[in-house]
This record gives structure tokens, C-alpha cells and sequence, in this order.
């Protein structure tokens, strides 16, 4: 029978208490994680990074929050304020919650009497907000004069399509938990329990059988059930599960039953949080089947679909993941979120199989491809992070879709508690940052004191402290990157691919240790004060691609310990990279400077710059000393060009474009997008219209209007001829070839058409020329009819 919500704290903590010692008894994860409110930074890279997402960040986005209407979304649906106008996307209430999450995460770490009070006074809101039984959806309750085109006529009818129903509860269920167990109320939890007693009395076999559009309320409801022990609330996740396909969309993975599905598919950020649910409800309840399907899509992901930042989801279109090896560097999308959900997802792989190789998948998202999506100084942010950038990437304050901003905050508090585990007397170490950690094991509580300055060193000292003289074995991660494995498959491999022993010390002595799942096992009688120095060996490695990525053939990444690196423009006197070619044996040196990023190791090494010359295929090469710096820190300087992957050939470059008509003019268009102006002559040839690993410059998503583009020359030429490659990326984008196209030249201050002596052609995959008599002019304009349904693109503008 559903057990009743008590409506006062002291019955509820009585039934939580109960609930928690019937909790000890149900099937688990073997492993479990060491909380993070019992590993105390003090590590020099990563305790700053939390200083500013607690200083920074969090009281940044509550201001947000205000400002961007999603406080009022709540307001306005309790009928606290007048008006029915809301935010952009009905799952704005997420931010919220997410905040609050963060928040509360922050302060478990570091009380702020003041953030405790606002989080109080955010939660009065919510609750106003809640309808009687429990359904919490702002968008819904408010009974807008012009509902969202997203909400269907009634609860739950459009949860497969886009009302985020479903995912809201999810993310109000993960807030819940972390305020309970930070502050040891019971407001939020009380609103969560009650919103998830509603979904069980609606959904199940027989009443509600949509699937969750939006992944995410099946981890949310796991972290229900281990907090109360509610039996409903796990079987209510595997439900939601089950029932995903055969008959739904792959987009939203839920083409084939979740057994059936062994290819990471869909939009990347849903995947990754449907896999951590998978693996949570196969831990609790023993599915082996649920098993056989997320190994097979992990092996999936890290053998096909894993750039070497550790990002997942290459396409934009969908945000999605693309074909196998289908890996392009300036369109990779790898947004934040997904970098998020790609840690949730291989910690909980360790959890269930106890291999070092997911720690090190996690690991290497967490230092490059997660990291990279806020700012220093805590404010900016990147949705996508592509691997390649002309200047035409920057980070943001905000986004309208402000997802991945406040899943920054809400992950940033946890990172500490990714560095331990322990599965009875067997206690992991798994991530390195200097630390001071409480453990209890079967045989009583040790602490220890891990000292390093990684990742820039790869020496690490633990003191092992027990409260007495206990037998029990540490497991020592030994990264892959430092046995000469770049990833867990043959995706990415290190030119220099020798392994090498890792030297380990217990107080002073060599150790001789036996090495299983990746981990050096040390088990002894350990005493207090005894001390375990590992020495990770840190070269500079040079990382190639499978021959089966294409983009990346021809071309290496540079890496040093876990930190994926970059060439950046602020590094170079004329800000340009795209054309920087580095010999694949170069000697590399590598040095730490305090002052550049907030302290930095950065590589350097020679190579060439490439440059074209008019009328010529011959290229200009000139000595250039090469300055690499770490991924995630890029575009803390500006919006510049970046490079992770380095040609080391020359047809893999791209050369500085020769000085023509075209490049010497300056850009204008009737859609006022600077950054997408250099694409126009840039002179890179695609190698098809729907070529999208290079700058595009684009009207989407205006379609059936007539727009333009031009050219005003730096002084006057005769001209008489054109060529355009379109930008087109049918079927599944929204850029087409146009309608038609006309050339007009700029005479005595007017426009006028030029007189074409061919057809003005529109074929995809080719420069389509024009030829036209002769005109002596300063300015070129191209007036574009665009398609009825689609919008059009330009790769590259020639004059002649």
C-alpha cells in the first residue's frame, strides 16, 4: 500500500528514519561512492574552481533567475503576481531546481547562513506554485490566455514530445534530496514527495503509459526511493524505462526496447541520462539484462563516438550523436550538459563493475570537456564545445536555454566525491586532488591525507591513518594514459605507445604490487602515519586518431597527463592557428606559469605557419614557435581562433588565405552576424555542400525572403565573373540552395544588375559560376531568394 505523506516534519522524519534501515537491506551498487561532504579539498587546482562556483557562480545565477523571468514562472502560477506572460521553454522551472541543488551541494561544504535563507524563501515559492495533488509545472498551472505550443489540452498527453512534464520532476526530485540531506529540511521534500505520489498514482500498468521525453525523473526517482525506502518509487523508474520503445523515436531512444538497444543514439544529453538511470535500477534490482545493454552502448560510445575531450554528442542537429567515427571538430556540438551526464554515466559503470577504465573515460571528460563549459572567473559559459574554432565560438552570459549553466553549479560541489569508493574493507582511490577524507570501513573509520599538484604533476603522497591498526587493500588507480592507453579502445592511441612501470613507495620502500582492473591492489596491516607515493609519469603525449575519423587524419592532439591541450589565438602575433602545421616527432617542452589562466602548464614546441599565395598552389611556410595551452581554459581571452587537433601534414592545414578582392573586402549582409562574415573568404573549399566541419555563413532561420550579402572592395577592380558555394544540409537541416540569386555592382551610389552572359546556376557540391560582362566598381552585392520552407548558406564567395 503507497504510504501516506505525513504533513509534519517529526512523523516524516520518523517514516525517513525507517525507510533508511530498511534501505541498508536492498541490493546496491557493490561499490559505493565515499560522499563528497566526507573529502575535504585543499587542492590547489580544483578548491578554487568550487571558491568560485560557490562566490561566483551560484549568487550569479540566482540574479539570473530573477532577472530572466523563472522566479516570476513560479510567482505567476501560485497567482502571487498578475499576468500569464512566461520564460521561453517549459522547462525553465529546472533552473531552479538545479540552483537549489548547487546550492545546496555548496553548502554542505561551506555554510552561508545568508544562501540558507534564500534557498528557504526560493522553496515558499515553489510550494505556492504546487497544485493540490502534487502536479508541479508552472506553464500548465498559470492557465496562460496563449498556452505554450509544447503543453498538450491535459497532463502528460505531449511528455513524448516536448512538455518536459516528466524531466521537471526529475530535476525537483535531485534538488529535494541534496537540500534534505545539506540542511536536514524537509520543505523541498516534502513538495517532491508528494509530485512523485502523483506520478505513481498516474502511471503505471494499466492507467498513464507515456515515456519520459526527457530523461532524467528516473534518477530523480531512485534518489527518492534510497532517501525513503518507498519501494513504488524504484519500481516507477524501471517502468518508465520499460516501456521506451519499440514503436517511439530514436531521437528520445525509444525505437527498440531499452534490452534491445546496444548503439548510443539520439540526442546525447537524454542518452547519457537514461544510461545512469539504467544503471541505477539495474543495481537495485539485479537486471542483467538492463547490464548487457549499457555495456554494449558504452563500448559503443568509447569505441565510435567519444571525442578526445571526452565529449559526447557530435552533431548539432538534435544535439545529438552522430554515425560511427563521425567526429568533426568546428561543428562539434559536445555540449555541457552531455559532458555532465557522460560523468554520471561512467561513475556509475565503476560502481557496477569496478574497472578503472570507466574512471578514466570520466576522468578525461572531466578535466577537458566538462570543464571547458564555464568560464574562470565563473560567469561565461559554453553550450557546445567544438574542438576547432575560427573566432566564431564565444562564451555567453546566458542562454535563453540556460541548461547547462546551472548544471555547472549543480556538479562542481560533488566533484569530490568522485575521488574515493569502497566496497567493504576494499577502499578505491580514483581521481588525484590534494585532500583530507574520513572513510569508514567494516574494520572502523581511516583518513586519509592525499597531498599533489596534479594535474600539472603526476606525484601523489596518501597518508593512511586507521583509528587502529586495520588490514584492508587500496586500490590505486594507474590512469591509462599513464600505461601508454589513450582511451579503452582503439578510438584514440598515443604515437609513442611504450608502457612503462609505475614506481610506488610505502613509507620510502619500492613496493611490489599486483595490478587488477587498472588498480595497483596494496593490502597490508596499515598502520597510522604509514605513506603511499605514487609517481605517475607525465610526458608530453601526442595522440593519433582511428583512420576511420576523418577529421582528424593527418593531424595529432597533444596531452599531458589527464589535460587534453590547444594552440589558441591570443598565443600568436596575428591571432591565427588554422594554419599551424607541427612535426609529429617535435621535442616538446613544457613549463608552469602562474600568471597565464589562473596557472597554467603550457607546451611549446617549433612548427610552421602556412600561408597561400595569389595565383598559386604553391604554399609559403615560415618558422613559428608553437605555444599550446589547455583545453578547458580556451576563450578565457577572447573569441580567437583554437585548434585541438594539429596538422601534421600539410593537406590537413589550413592555410592564411592569399590576399584577393575577396579577402581584402569587408563583409556586410542583410542578417548582422559578424562572426559568420570571415567564412565568406575565408578560401577553404568544402568538401560538400553540406560540409559543416568548417565556418558557414548562414540566414537560418529566416526562409521565403529575399536576403543579401556583400562585398565593398578596398578600392576599385573590374570584375567579371562570380562563384558561390552553398551551404546546404538537407534532409534533416534548415538550409537549402536558394531560389535563385542575382550579382548587382554599386555605380554612382546605386545598384544595379550586373549583365550575365551564362545562367545564374543553383547546384549543391560544386561552385556554381557566373560570368558577366565587365564592370569597374568598389562594391559586390548578391540578393538570395530563399527557399519557401528553408533558409539558404554560403561556404565561400569568389570575385574574379
Amino acid at each position: 500500500m503507497r504510504m501516506k505523506i505525513f504533513s509534519t516534519h517529526l512523523a516524516l522524519a520518523a517514516t525517513l528514519c525507517a525507510a533508511g534501515a530498511q534501505a541498508q537491506q536492498i541490493k546496491d551498487y557493490a561499490i559505493q561512492p565515499v560522499a563528497f561532504t566526507h573529502v575535504h579539498l585543499t587542492d590547489h587546482f580544483w578548491e578554487p574552481k568550487l571558491e568560485v562556483n560557490a562566490n561566483v557562480t551560484i549568487p550569479y545565477i540566482l540574479q539570473k533567475c530573477r532577472e530572466q523571468g523563472r522566479i516570476d514562472n513560479f510567482l505567476r502560477a501560485a497567482h502571487k503576481i498578475p499576468g500569464d506572460k512566461m520564460t521561453e521553454y517549459p522547462f525553465d522551472d529546472t533552473d531552479l531546481y538545479k540552483l537549489i541543488e548547487g546550492a545546496s551541494y555548496s553548502l554542505q561544504t561551506k555554510p552561508d547562513p545568508k544562501l540558507e535563507k534564500q534557498l528557504d524563501t526560493l522553496i515558499s515559492i515553489i510550494a505556492a506554485a504546487q497544485e493540490p495533488d502534487g502536479y508541479l509545472y508552472t506553464f500548465r498551472t498559470v492557465h496562460s490566455s496563449h498556452p505554450h505550443p509544447w503543453i498538450g489540452d491535459k497532463r502528460w498527453v505531449k511528455e513524448e514530445e516536448l512538455s518536459h512534464e516528466l524531466y521537471n520532476s526529475g530535476h525537483l526530485y535531485e534538488a529535494a534530496v541534496a537540500h534534505y540531506q545539506a540542511t536536514g529540511k524537509k520543505s523541498l521534500l516534502n513538495i517532491a514527495l508528494k509530485n512523485a505520489d502523483l506520478l505513481v498514482k498516474d502511471f503505471g500498468p494499466g492507467k498513464e503509459t507515456e515515456y519520459p521525453g526527457h530523461q532524467i525523473v528516473e534518477i530523480g526517482l531512485v534518489k527518492l526511493y534510497r532517501v525513503t525506502g518507498r519501494q513504488q518509487y524504484l519500481e516507477l523508474a524501471k517502468f518508465f524505462l520499460d516501456i521506451r520503445g519499440p514503436k517511439g523515436d530514436a531521437y528520445n531512444q525509444a525505437d527498440k526496447k531499452i534490452v534491445d538497444q546496444h548503439e548510443a543514439e539520439g540526442h546525447a544529453v537524454r542518452a547519457a541520462y537514461m544510461y545512469t538511470g539504467i544503471a541505477d535500477v539495474a543495481a537495485l534490482k539485479g537486471d542483467r539484462a538492463y547490464l548487457g545493454a549499457i555495456d554494449a552502448i558504452w563500448n559503443d560510445v568509447v569505441s565510435k563516438k567519444l571525442y578526445v575531450t571526452g565529449g559526447i554528442g557530435a552533431t548539432g542537429n538534435g544535439e545529438a550523436f552522430g554515425p560511427a567515427y563521425d567526429l568533426p571538430n568546428m561543428s562539434a556540438y559536445a555540449e555541457t550538459c552531455a559532458a555532465i551526464g557522460n560523468v554520471y554515466w561512467n561513475n556509475r559503470m565503476f560502481l557496477l563493475h569496478g574497472d578503472a577504465k570507466y574512471i578514466d573515460v570520466l576522468e578525461r571528460t572531466l578535466y577537458n570537456g566538462l570543464l571547458s563549459g564555464m568560464s574562470l572567473s565563473g560567469d561565461r559559459f559554453f553550450y557546445p564545445n567544438p574542438l576547432a574554432s575560427m573566432g566564431q565560438h564565444s562564451r555567453s552570459a546566458w542562454f535563453s536555454c540556460a541548461c547547462c549553466i546551472t548544471n555547472m553549479t549543480r556538479f562542481l560541489p560533488s566533484v569530490p566525491g568522485y575521488v574515493y569508493a569502497q566496497d567493504g574493507d576494499d577502499l578505491f582511490v580514483n581521481l588525484f586532488m590534494s585532500n583530507n577524507a574520513s572513510i569508514t570501513l567494516k574494520g572502523g573509520t581511516v583518513k586519509l591525507s592525499e597531498e599533489t599538484d596534479y594535474p600539472w604533476n603526476g606525484k601523489v603522497s596518501i597518508r593512511v591513518d586507521p583509528g587502529k591498526d586495520a588490514g584492508f587493500s587500496l586500490h590505486v588507480r594507474i590512469p591509462g594514459w599513464a600505461r601508454g592507453e589513450a582511451v579503452p579502445s582503439d578510438l584514440y592511441q598515443f604515437a609513442d605507445k611504450k608502457e612503462v612501470l609505475i614506481p610506488i613507495t610505502v613509507n620510502g620502500q619500492s613496493l611490489d604490487y599486483t595490478m587488477e582492473k587498472g588498480y595497483a591492489v596494496i593490502k597490508r596491516s596499515w598502520k597510522k602515519g604509514d605513506k603511499v607515493e605514487v609517481d605517475l609519469p607525465m610526458p608530453v603525449q601526442k595522440v593519433l586518431a582511428n583512420e576511420n575519423v576523418k577529421a582528424d587524419q593527418g593531424r595529432f592532439a597533444f596531452q599531458k597527463g589527464p589535460i587534453v591541450y590547444c594552440l589558441e589565438g591570443p598565443d600568436y602575433k596575428d591571432s591565427t592557428v588554422q594554419n599551424i602545421l607541427v612535426d609529429k616527432n617535435a621535442a616538446v617542452e613544457s613549463s608552469y606559469e602562474p600568471g597565464l589562466l589562473k596557472g597554467v602548464t603550457v607546451l611549446a614546441t617549433e612548427g610552421v605557419a602556412s600561408a597561400r599565395q595569389p595565383k598559386s598552389d604553391e604554399l609559403v611556410m615560415t618558422k613559428e614557435t608553437v605555444k599550446a595551452i589547455p583545453y578547458y581554459a580556451w576563450n578565457n581571452r577572447g573569441a580567437t581562433e583554437m585548434e585541438v587537433w594539429i596538422p601534421y601534414e600539410a593537406s590537413a592545414a589550413r592555410p592564411k588565405p592569399a590576399a584577393t578582392i575577396a579577402s581584402r573586402s569587408k563583409v556586410s549582409a542583410s542578417l548582422n552576424n559578424k562572426r559568420m562574415f570571415m567564412a565568406l573568404n575565408d578560401q577553404y573549399d568544402p568538401q560538400d555542400s553540406q560540409d559543416n566541419s568548417a565556418l558557414y555563413f548562414h540566414w537560418w532561420p529566416k526562409k521565403n525572403s529575399k536576403e543579401w550579402v556583400q562585398y565593398d572592395f578596398d578600392s576599385s577592380y573590374t570584375v567579371s565573373s562570380s562563384k558561390v558555394y552553398w551551404f546546404d544540409d538537407g534532409p534533416f537541416g534548415g538550409c537549402r540552395v536558394p531560389a535563385r540569386w542575382q550579382l548587382f555592382y554599386q555605380k554612382d551610389g546605386q545598384w544595379v544588375p550586373v549583365k550575365n552572359t551564362t545562367p545564374y546556376p543553383t547546384d549543391k557540391d560544386k561552385y556554381d559560376v557566373v560570368r558577366f560582362e565587365p564592370v569597374t566598381t568598389t562594391a559586390l552585392r548578391m540578393e538570395v531568394q530563399l527557399p519557401a520552407d528553408n533558409s539558404s548558406g554560403i561556404h565561400e564567395w569568389i570575385v574574379e
